[in-house]
């Protein structure tokens, strides 16, 4: 009776928070994940993009040109020059929810903050705040720990207009976090691109750009372009457009100033009136994915009141606008293509040979699923799961499938594996590497053919089956060798699969240590070495040379949710993606020959 009474619904368990408590119990519904500063969106540059917005907006509106970013150690200094806040109102602006002047369209028309949340966020998550406005000589500034009000101050100054806000993150949300400069100067200069005339200074190096969006695609990506961008602006659109010989699309969208990395309503406007325009301009009926294959653009739009479908403000969700924002799109690019007929006439080209290429291959698709038919109903190479992953749905997180090398691998995983989520692809031998072919090189090959089958990629990577991919090889040279071969086919023909995180590397150990008493498992020398202290120099020391050798009962540790390692395959300066592949996986082989005669490291130790 008692357990029972101690899991009652009763008045006593309703609670209600403050803002500073939700905010620290509930972080993920205003900064979204927390991270340790790995990943671009992890939450630390969430808490620095809050604050820059707020000299963005002050630029937006006419006011100030310059802002200072400075990081030393953890803290974080911003410094723009706007108006200030007013200085009745320091202590409230950062610190109590749903109040701001971003409610107001005569101060702020083309706003990115719009709920009153960021400041007092980034307030209520560091362990140290101190905001400083400064307005026609004189200031106030006050001084927060954990958001609570510590110290506050005013009086005469000779400072120029503008607010100053300095922030420590707090380690206990943001575990072990430490800020990735090549992260921060990405996203200042996405705010120079769309802010010309503004000058940001991070640690003294100045990100400043005339060329708008066309600098964007210049500098983000160093694929080549087949004909010179093109570019529309006008007070509330801007875009720009070209084409490159990859087989995917790529766009950066913006709105206010804000990067939407999810896309949204401005982004599928812009794709859609794309398409219009060049079939307007060609008088043809080209389809979307011929128009759209290898498209690099970049779409900054302004409104008065967007509608974000996260406090992040990834992705814009105003469906209104979508109609007047196509045929507005679709017009700018027909215009655009009648002043240059030179480059119009190579994006036609571009677009018909893409044309041709697909019907081809699709010859290739129907003979290759004909093939499949005839040989198995099934995919022979899958042991499937029971779950499956949706995109959409956002179902089925759990599922996994393990693409291994080997008949003898794949047994380990089979007999230990669980069947509702854990799937296994086994590969024969070492398969294509196909950094330098084209799309119909998949069907061709039967092993290829089979795998894009298992994953259901072949139309779109929105199809995925499975939410973790995972590449399950021997920690030996074939091993690596393959891994690299499977990375390599997916960066070429799947890139949005790896950039939305479902690749994966499994690690697995290379050393058990055991006693009587005790087995550790290591996976480098390292930890080898620290288990051997630990259990003494008597210790027994089995090396796994592959994954066969490990057997199903301790295999099943290493493939459960409390023993896996996983670790992520991540892209990082996504221009040099093409680069690294041709470079390490291409037809170069004196060059890299010759790069790796030069670069050899020869251990003296194991001499």
């Amino acid at each position: 009776m008692a357990e029972k009474k101690k899991h009652e619904y009763t008045e006593d368990k309703i609670k209600t928070l403050s803002s500073l408590e939700h905010i620290r119990l509930r972080t993920g519904m205003y900064i979204g994940r927390t991270g340790n500063g790995a990943h671009y969106d992890d939450g630390i540059y969430i808490l620095v993009k809050e604050v820059i917005d707020n000299g963005i907006d002050e630029f937006i509106m006419g006011h100030g040109d310059r802002i200072n970013v400075s990081i030393e150690d953890d803290l974080v200094t911003i410094r723009d020059f706007g108006r200030g806040i007013p200085l009745g109102k320091v202590i409230d602006c950062v610190s109590k929810i749903n109040t701001g002047a971003k409610y107001n369209d005569d101060v702020f028309q083309f706003s990115v903050g719009l709920n009153g949340v960021g400041t007092k966020a980034v307030n209520a998550l560091s362990t140290y705040f101190l905001v400083r406005s400064h307005r026609d000589g004189e200031f106030a500034e006050a001084e927060f720990e954990l958001g609570n009000l510590i110290r506050e101050e005013s009086g005469k100054t000779d400072e120029p207009n503008g607010t100053l806000v300095s922030f420590s993150p707090d380690g206990d949300i943001f575990k072990n976090f430490k800020f990735n400069e090549d992260h921060l100067a990405r996203r200042l200069r996405f705010y120079a691109y769309l802010n010309a005339k503004l000058k940001i200074y991070f640690n003294g190096e100045l990100f400043h750009c005339k060329g708008g969006l066309l600098d964007l695609i210049r500098d983000e990506s160093q694929y080549e372009k087949i004909y010179v961008p093109f570019l529309y602006s006008d007070a509330t659109l801007e875009f720009a457009f070209t084409h490159t010989n990859r087989f995917s699309e790529e766009y950066y969208s913006f709105v206010n100033g804000q990067y939407t990395s999810d896309g949204g309503t401005h982004l599928s406007a812009f794709r859609e009136g794309l398409l219009r325009g060049v079939n307007d301009y060609a008088g043809k009926k080209f389809d979307g994915d011929d128009v759209r294959e290898g498209v690099l653009g970049a779409v900054a739009i302004r409104l008065k009141e967007p509608i974000f479908e996260s406090q992040t403000k990834n992705k814009l969700g105003n469906s209104e606008i979508r109609s007047d924002l196509v045929a507005k799109v679709s017009q700018a690019v027909m215009e655009l293509l009648h002043r240059d007929p030179t480059e119009a006439k190579k994006l036609i080209t571009k677009i018909e040979e893409t044309q041709k290429m697909r019907k081809e291959l699709n010859t290739v698709k129907k003979l290759a699923r004909e093939r499949s038919k005839s040989v198995s109903i099934r995919i022979p190479q899958l042991k499937d799961c029971k779950n499956h992953y949706s995109f959409e749905k956002d179902k089925g997180l759990e599922s996994q499938i393990f693409i291994t090398e080997g008949q003898s691998a794949a047994g380990s995983l089979v007999s230990c594996r669980d069947a509702n989520n854990q799937a296994i692809f086994t590969l024969k031998g070492k398969p294509l590497n196909v950094c330098d072919l084209k799309r119909d090189a998949l069907y061709k090959n039967v092993e290829i053919y089979n795998l894009m089958r298992a994953l259901d990629i072949e139309e779109s990577t929105d199809n995925l089956r499975y939410n973790q991919v995972i590449l399950a090889t021997d920690a030996d040279v074939d091993g690596l060798h393959i891994r690299n071969l499977m990375i390599t086919f997916f960066l070429r023909f799947f890139d949005s699969l790896v950039r939305r995180g479902h690749l994966k590397i499994l690690e697995t150990p290379l050393f058990r240590v055991r006693n009587k008493k005790e087995t550790i498992y290591c996976y480098s020398e390292a930890e080898r070495v620290k288990a051997l202290d630990k259990l003494g120099r008597s210790a027994e020391i089995t090396r796994f040379k592959g994954l066969g050798e490990i057997s199903p009962k301790e295999f099943k540790d290493f493939i459960s949710d409390d023993g896996m390692r996983l670790t992520d395959v991540t892209v990082e300066g996504d221009h040099s993606v093409s680069e690294v592949l041709s470079f390490y996986m291409g037809k170069n082989t004196p060059e890299r020959r010759e790069y790796i005669m030069e670069n050899l490291v020869i251990d003296a130790e194991s001499m």
